[in-house]
């Protein structure tokens, strides 16, 4: 299956040489950081960016920082959601998840760190006209808190979501889809995309977000431990609202391709002369295996 590895290798190189620490006090706390960070992966929320970047005009490499602050952010939530207050889940990559390598209090604070940390390098790697710098900052910020991502989360294990489909499309838009969103709107704004433009990438976006869920929702029933590198089945043994618990497996799977071609749509409009690796992202979340 067709995915842009080339800029995925960018934005591993890149990650690869970020440190944190400034004494051997702290040292500890970067390891259990760089431990979850560098547990591999698509890293599709960087590539993402980068390819919209490139769908811009731009040269990807100019947008790395924000690129990894992103994936920091991603990592971040990933060593939270697995902590046994939330999904208690022990395998995260194919590897113990941070809390059963490192212990819950370092695991919690190794999350905190990369969320701060991830802020610290936009702000102060990321060149940019700086009204704009502070945009993608803003949006990254919006995504990720009481409207976004964590609020998505907190809808999620309180179980509040409104009933049927619209009240599970706000959950997963929150959850998962406002980071995916921020990885193309935060580097629309970061090149000062016009308006139109912006509305016809946010629209693609969001539907990418939407379809993300949609499959992984499919991969959480359908795949095995080894293939997800985390355990499967984790959010029918919790009683979570998914896709497939809402609509069965075949509903979603139609809604998986329903949305593929929205995505495929929005795309199009957003970027008319043609986005290839954008293209082959959406392509690649709509048909992932694992």
């Amino acid at each position: 299956m067709s995915y842009p590895d080339e800029l995925r290798e960018q934005v591993e190189e890149y990650l690869q040489q970020l440190r944190f620490s400034e004494g051997p006090a702290t040292e500890g706390i970067e390891e259990a950081m760089l431990y979850s960070l560098l547990a591999g992966g698509k890293r599709i929320r960087p590539v993402l960016a980068l390819a919209t970047a490139g769908a811009l005009g731009v040269e990807p490499q100019s947008v790395l920082p924000l690129a990894a602050a992103l994936e920091m952010i991603h990592s971040y939530s990933l060593i939270h959601d697995d902590l046994p207050a939330m999904d208690d889940d022990e395998l995260r990559r194919g590897k113990p998840s941070c809390h059963v390598a490192f212990g819950e209090d370092v695991a919690i604070l190794a999350g905190d760190a990369l969320y701060a940390e991830a802020f610290r390098l936009v702000l102060t790697k990321q060149e940019a006209e700086p009204l704009r710098l502070l945009a993608a900052a803003g949006e990254l910020a919006a995504a990720t808190g009481v409207n976004g991502m964590v609020g998505g989360q907190y809808i999620d294990v309180e179980g509040v979501s409104v009933a049927g489909p619209e009240g599970l499309r706000e959950l997963h838009s929150r959850k998962t889809g406002k980071l995916i969103n921020a990885s193309v709107e935060s580097v629309c704004l970061l090149e000062g995309v016009d308006e139109e433009r912006l509305v016809n990438f946010r629209a693609f976006a969001v539907e990418l977000g939407v379809l993300f869920q949609i499959v992984d929702d499919i991969l959480d029933v359908t795949g095995s431990d080894q293939e997800l590198g985390k355990p499967s089945g984790s959010d029918q043994r919790q009683g979570k609202r998914t896709y497939v618990s809402e609509f069965g497996l075949e509903e979603a799977t139609a809604l998986a391709g329903v949305s593929h071609q929205q995505a495929r749509e929005a795309l199009a409009k957003a970027a008319p002369s043609g986005a290839p690796q954008l293209e082959q992202i959406t392509d690649f979340i709509a048909k992932r295996e694992s």
